[in-house]
């Protein structure tokens, strides 16, 4: 299953990040605890070579608490500051403003030697579609300055917002890259919402989803439909049949139950969970 989406938009929206980026401090980059893999876009990485950096393990709630130690591990081996979090309930949130300051570390400190006082830190906040950067703004702030909305697309330009006397954040449009290399990277932006709905081929997502579920977490349906076994087919057949998914009469609605079963994983209803580890996708 190759699913493919850039938008023309992100070409600009990359353009824009990379000429804002001189202006910058530090770059915090928001990525899904579901898949902390999938969800970096390596584009990010050029853009902003030799600026600190600060990792948001994002909707770690929805994800496995063990496997959200492992990725934390794995990144800051890698260089990064990393704060696991959840946008929406502000977890996480009192330890970002020392995290942040001990990123720019180097950078106050300079500052400092210079005579250069009340300088405030500036942040950009980067991550691909819909993994929660004006929620996590929002949150962060206190009070509501972005559009927030579960689906791709809805920041649409950059903004710059200020937090405090030494802190100023400059919203980005969530953006991906020309081409997934990897199929499974495709699918697994896809299982969370990260591409546009409209693309996709809904009812094969699902069977993708269903085995994936049955082999790595096999009592999610159970728990969730009280299903046991079968086919891809079979299950999908019968979240039709306990949850209603009929066209006319007796027909069952693959599509509208490939929907429900879709939604019902992104908004966590079928348990918390990991899709990668580290070492078997990076």
């Amino acid at each position: 299953m190759n699913i493919q989406w850039y938008p023309g938009h992100m070409t600009k929206a990359r353009r824009m990040m990379q000429e804002d980026m001189k202006l910058i401090d530090l770059v915090i980059e928001l990525v899904d605890a579901r898949i902390p893999y999938s969800s970096r876009n390596p584009d990010i990485d050029t853009l902003a070579r030799g600026k600190s950096r600060v990792l948001l393990l994002n909707k770690a709630d929805l994800a496995d608490g063990k496997k959200n130690q492992l990725w934390a591990q794995y990144y800051r081996a890698e260089g990064f500051f990393v704060l696991e979090m959840n946008s929406k309930t502000r977890n996480g949130m009192k330890q970002l403003s020392e995290l942040v300051r001990e990123a720019c570390r180097e950078k106050i400190e300079r500052d400092r030697r210079r005579g250069i006082k009340n300088r405030p830190i500036r942040a950009m906040v980067v991550g691909i579609p819909n993994v929660g950067k004006s929620t996590f703004i929002n949150s962060f702030v206190g009070r509501s300055l972005t559009k927030t909305g579960n689906r791709p697309g809805v920041t649409k330009g950059k903004q710059w917002i200020r937090v405090s006397r030494e802190l100023e954040l400059l919203d980005t449009p969530g953006i991906l890259w020309p081409k997934f290399e990897d199929e499974a990277v495709g699918q697994r932006l896809a299982y969370i919402g990260s591409i546009n709905d409209e693309i996709l081929q809904t009812q094969e997502l699902a069977y993708h989803l269903i085995l994936f579920l049955q082999q790595e977490y096999p009592r999610a349906l159970e728990e969730r439909y009280q299903i046991a076994a079968g086919t891809a087919a079979d299950v999908l057949g019968e979240i039709c049949r306990r949850r209603g998914c009929y066209k006319k009469g007796t027909e069952p609605d693959y599509e509208k139950a490939a929907g429900l079963l879709l939604d019902e994983f992104r908004g966590g209803q079928l348990g918390k969970m990991t899709l990668e580890i580290p070492g078997e996708s990076s």
